[in-house]
């Protein structure tokens, strides 16, 4: 049996582990040398999407970054993180557009029309974040995702609008059930798992502050 390591002896094999660690974080930061806008695709089932997307949202404004968000269904929704934003008129242009969840609206040729309008102001804020002085340098389409599910909008002409967005332009997607050819495009993809949900299983209401 391995004799009983002292304190003192722990903490030099811990150190020593540490450092062979960040001698190949460092090699590896060293080859990454390309700097880019991303597209970013937040989906799954599980609770955060549009969450860890606001999140990327304060990060970019604490950065003194200019930013675009298009809301495509929660319209009716008094969100926190809204109240937050419009605090931030000359770096934040928040347009909330959708009316709602399909089962609130109960008339698609509403839904549709409310997607086309939505779909043409993100057009309009990507062609802002072009040219050498652009408006905007992240921008957030929230629930993109479900409308391109419910076909509202057409994925060929979304793709390709989203393939030509400007170099350096952060562009941030979310809802649920990505579609395969969105998830093809981006650059990175991240799956939110539902694993337990107070919704589901305790009954628990939508509270302010976590769902809103």
């Amino acid at each position: 049996m391995p004799k009983h390591l002292s304190e003192e002896e722990l903490n030099h094999r811990a150190n020593a582990k540490s450092k062979k660690r960040k001698a190949a974080r460092d090699k590896m930061l060293a080859t990454k040398t390309v700097e880019k806008g991303l597209l970013i695709v937040h989906t799954g089932k599980g609770k955060g999407k549009s969450t860890a997307a606001f999140g990327l949202v304060t990060r970019a404004v604490g950065n003194q970054m200019r930013v675009g968000v298009v809301q495509f269904v929660k319209g009716k929704w008094e969100t926190g993180e809204r109240h937050v934003l419009e605090k931030f008129p000359e770096q934040v242009d928040i347009r909330t557009m959708g009316e709602g969840f399909t089962w609130d609206t109960q008339d698609r040729a509403r839904d549709i029309a409310a997607a086309e309008a939505a779909w043409k102001v993100s057009k309009k804020m990507i062609d802002d974040a072009r040219g050498s002085s652009p408006k905007y340098d992240m921008i957030l389409l929230d629930e993109l995702n479900i409308v391109l599910r419910y076909s509202y909008l057409p994925l060929e002409e979304v793709i390709e609008e989203l393939k030509r967005k400007p170099k350096n332009l952060h562009l941030i997607v979310t809802g649920r059930n990505a579609r395969p050819e969105l998830i093809e495009i981006a650059d990175l993809v991240t799956e939110m798992m539902q694993i337990k949900h107070p919704f589901r299983e305790q009954n628990v209401m939508a509270q302010k502050g976590i769902e809103f």
